[in-house]
């Protein structure tokens, strides 16, 4: 179970950092994919300390993923919530 968390949660990952940086101008979908990281940062670090799982060589990747993902989040949260000059004014700045 825990290898099997740990590959989804890393092609989510993967697939989510490529997106995010193809449409960095969107913010309902920055926002919408910086909550859904932060559904997967609970449930990866649940299982990483809530599972018992053996001494192998993902236990690190996952601890490393979990705290990388935790930095993506912030990124989106942060182009998701920005104030935007030319949507907050109601008028294009020229």
């Amino acid at each position: 179970m825990f290898d099997v968390i740990f590959w989804i949660l890393a092609i989510w990952f993967v697939v989510n950092v490529v997106w995010m940086w193809f449409a960095l101008d969107n913010q309902v979908l920055q926002k919408t994919f910086a909550w859904i990281n932060v559904c997967a940062i609970v449930i990866g670090f649940w299982v990483y300390y809530g599972m018992t799982h053996d001494a192998s060589a993902l236990n690190g990747w996952f601890l490393t993923m979990n705290w990388v993902n935790i930095a993506v989040a912030a990124v989106q949260f942060y182009f998701g919530y920005r104030e935007n000059s030319v949507t907050h004014n109601n008028h294009t700045t020229a």
